[in-house]
């Protein structure tokens, strides 16, 4: 059974960072590309940030690129995301997200590419 688990979320400042962290586990993820969406209250879900199966490939939303960084470790079970920088409108519950194996977009962006789904951590910025 495919188990996402995201960790890392909390309070900060504005300016401040977090380190969002996402264990995978219940097969094999090193041919599965990783992602990380948002949602804030009363809002779709969004696309932050995408990593291919390799780690050589990452996408970014507008909003956050140059202050998140998405990475992956060597065997690919843990999926990280950095953020720095932070502004009150990153407040939402953050989601890391898993492809099915060989999936064939290497940096997918749609909700609709990504079957497996964590339960979400929360991000709060205060100004």
């Amino acid at each position: 059974q495919v188990q996402l688990v995201e960790s890392g979320g909390g309070l900060v400042q504005a300016g401040g960072s977090l380190r969002l962290s996402c264990a995978a586990s219940g097969r094999t993820f090193s041919t599965s590309s990783m992602g990380w969406f948002r949602q804030a209250p009363g809002k779709e879900r969004e696309f932050v940030a995408s990593i291919s199966s390799t780690g050589s490939y990452t996408h970014y939303a507008d909003s956050v690129k140059g202050r998140f960084i998405i990475s992956r470790d060597y065997a690919g079970y843990t999926v990280y995301l950095q953020m720095n920088s932070l502004k009150p409108e990153d407040t939402a519950v953050y989601y890391c997200a898993s492809s099915r194996p060989g999936y064939e977009i290497r940096v997918p962006t749609g909700s609709y590419d990504y079957p497996y789904w964590g339960q979400g951590t929360q991000v709060t910025v205060s100004s």
